[in-house]
């Protein structure tokens, strides 16, 4: 399974999405999914199996980028948690820590 960030310039927030959510797996007890970050533009459906951005491109991705994770905040680690825990159950990893 791979997991990948997005923002407008592939740069800053993406890549700080992406430390995130590979804390986020670690403390889920997560191995074994792949993680990047890019720029908006360069994502299609077949870049990842989920998509996480920040509310401010949610309307620019959604519809066009498969399965779609919104993050209201960007450094909000339990919401990062929660949702990456979803995204993992609805793709069928399983999730111990949870």
């Amino acid at each position: 399974m791979k997991i990948l960030t997005a923002c407008s310039t592939g740069l800053g927030s993406s890549f700080m999405t992406q430390l995130n959510i590979d804390k986020a797996l670690k403390e889920l007890g997560v191995d074994g999914i792949e993680t990047d970050h890019t720029d908006l533009s360069s994502v299609t459906p077949a870049s990842a199996d989920v998509v996480f951005v920040g509310r401010d491109i949610a309307e620019a991705a959604e519809g066009k980028n498969g399965d779609v994770v919104v993050l209201n905040s960007l450094i909000d680690m339990s919401e990062i948690k929660e949702k990456v825990a979803a995204a993992l159950e609805r793709h069928g990893v399983a999730v111990p820590n949870e």
